[in-house]
């Protein structure tokens, strides 16, 4: 039998959505005031759920401690009150959207998570945009 177990997340960060190679009018009318060349930052809220398996002797799916700590350090500590396209690497070259960053936060998690076990990240930009990723 499957379960899913989930843990929540909070993080803050700046960005600013455009492309290099589009002009400043492109730019706004695609991105709009997330193009601000300012930058503009969001409250992100993360929910990640690992679906697997009850270990018969731990009766878990997955240590929620373990799960909690590596959430901290590959995800909160690596993006929490950082401005998205200049300190963090993967977004020199990436747009930082929500999918984007939903999808890096997979890319980072997914090594540390036993392979039988699937992976779900859920990213909250605002309480009413969020995007889910699972691979």
């Amino acid at each position: 039998m499957k379960v899913k177990v989930s843990r929540k997340a909070h993080f803050n960060a700046a960005h600013r959505l455009y492309r290099k190679d589009w002009d400043d009018s492109k730019n706004t009318e695609i991105f709009g005031k997330c193009n601000n060349p300012n930058f503009h930052g969001h409250n992100y809220e993360l929910v990640v759920s690992v679906t697997g398996e009850i270990d018969s002797e731990t009766g878990f799916v997955m240590d929620m401690k373990v799960l909690k700590d590596l959430v901290k350090v590959e995800i909160e500590d690596y993006l929490d009150h950082k401005n998205l396209n200049i300190e963090v690497e993967e977004f020199k070259v990436l747009n930082p959207t929500a999918e984007n960053i939903s999808v890096i936060i997979w890319q980072k998690l997914r090594p540390h998570i036993q392979k039988s076990h699937d992976l779900e990240v859920v990213l909250y930009e605002t309480p009413r945009n969020f995007v889910t990723f699972s691979g």
